[in-house]
């Protein structure tokens, strides 16, 4: 018992308790730890840097600045963006037919493609807005070089009695258009898969000011120009 002129000490406040420790996240399985201060590419354009890209900046611009007279590397026209198209005009009474052609655009970009819709309505072609007519991709930078390196490489080609393309398709702003009539010249489309053989336009966009630009451009990086 204590006594009256002794004062009772209080008692010491519990000890809080350490927070609890959120565990690090655990990084997906397969894919590699990225280095410190080491710059993350874009996913699906690889490893191995464009080859074309690399031949631009090394040669291309070099021999414009000599050939055309010019005083700044910037000043040399440059590939902007590549659209492909295809129309798939099928697609408004079989949605499926549409799902062929995005998966051959797929393979054939290495981007997943955008279905295009009809703006308006049309009672001779029985279009109606809105419905899917066909499927298309915008590739830049490395996968507008990789793209074009195959095509111009690989696929024009494998195009029977191949003889060049037109020269003069430009559409006088320093842009180029190529129509291909199959797709089976890419060595990506397997033909066992195809349930149809379908046509796509190419377009390349520059930032040439005149087509003599652009045409001198695209013959560096390796066009085949038909003369």
């Amino acid at each position: 018992m204590a006594k009256p002129d002794q004062k009772a000490t209080p008692p010491k406040p519990a000890a809080k308790a350490p927070p609890a420790k959120t565990p690090p996240k655990r990084a997906d399985k397969g894919a590699p730890a990225a280095a410190p201060g080491k710059a993350v590419r874009a996913k699906g354009t690889g490893e191995v840097p464009a080859r074309l890209k690399e031949r631009f900046f090394k040669a291309v611009i070099p021999a414009l600045m000599k050939e055309r007279g010019y005083t700044n590397p910037f000043q040399v026209p440059r590939l902007e963006k590549v659209v492909i198209n295809m129309g798939v005009g099928e697609g408004r009474e079989n949605a499926k037919v549409l799902d062929f052609a995005t998966a051959d655009l797929l393979a054939i970009a290495g981007q997943k493609p955008v279905v295009t819709r009809a703006r308006k309505s049309i009672a001779n072609f029985k279009l109606r807005e809105g419905v899917p007519i066909g499927a298309k991709v915008t590739l830049r930078s490395a996968r507008m070089y990789e793209f074009l390196d195959r095509l111009i490489n690989v696929a024009l080609p494998r195009v029977r009695d191949f003889k060049g393309v037109p020269a003069k398709a430009f559409d006088g702003r320093g842009n180029y258009a190529l129509g291909l009539r199959e797709q089976l010249i890419f060595p990506e489309i397997l033909y066992d898969k195809v349930d149809k053989v379908r046509g796509m336009d190419v377009i390349i966009v520059t930032t040439a000011r005149t087509d003599e630009e652009a045409k001198a451009l695209l013959s560096h990086l390796g066009m085949p120009f038909r003369e």
